[in-house]
């Protein structure tokens, strides 16, 4: 199964999906919100299209860790969404998601109009991607020096 993660604004829901091992997120869409019977909606569409069992929430906290408004609205729609679809529903700290998201785009030279059209979905994609990082399982047992650089089909 896969997870969607989601960031969640006023204005929009961008929406990522992790790939079916788990290791990626992609960006997908963003959702230009509407209403919360509409949103639910749209997102329980997307949780069937691609076989999601599960949603990563960013939880926007303040820089010194604390919450405010938009952790509140964030917790409210996590809960809304938890009933509506029956699916579980993780909250990820999603601080600097977005200016990450931002300057990635900027590094690759997107217009400012693209920028406008995917920032929401690359932020989900970033929010995705740190949570799928710390399940990730750490392989403690990896050395350089283990592999041979003279071994057929080596390229360093």
């Amino acid at each position: 199964m896969r997870t969607l993660g989601l960031d969640f604004g006023t204005k929009t829901i961008g929406v990522a999906v992790s790939d079916g091992l788990g290791l990626t997120a992609q960006g997908v869409t963003t959702i230009r919100r509407t209403s919360l019977k509409a949103d639910l909606a749209a997102l329980g569409a997307l949780a069937r299209e691609h076989e999601a069992d599960r949603f990563v929430l960013g939880l926007p906290l303040n820089m010194d860790g604390s919450e405010g408004p938009r952790a509140e609205a964030s917790r409210k729609f996590a809960d809304a969404l938890t009933q509506a679809l029956g699916l579980q529903v993780e909250l990820w700290d999603e601080r600097l998601s977005t200016v990450a998201a931002t300057r990635t785009l900027l590094e690759a030279d997107v217009s400012r109009a693209r920028r406008k059209e995917v920032i929401d979905q690359v932020a989900a994609q970033f929010i995705l991607q740190g949570w799928l990082d710390a399940r990730r399982p750490r392989d403690t047992d990896y050395h350089p020096d283990d592999y041979d650089d003279d071994e057929p089909g080596h390229s360093g």
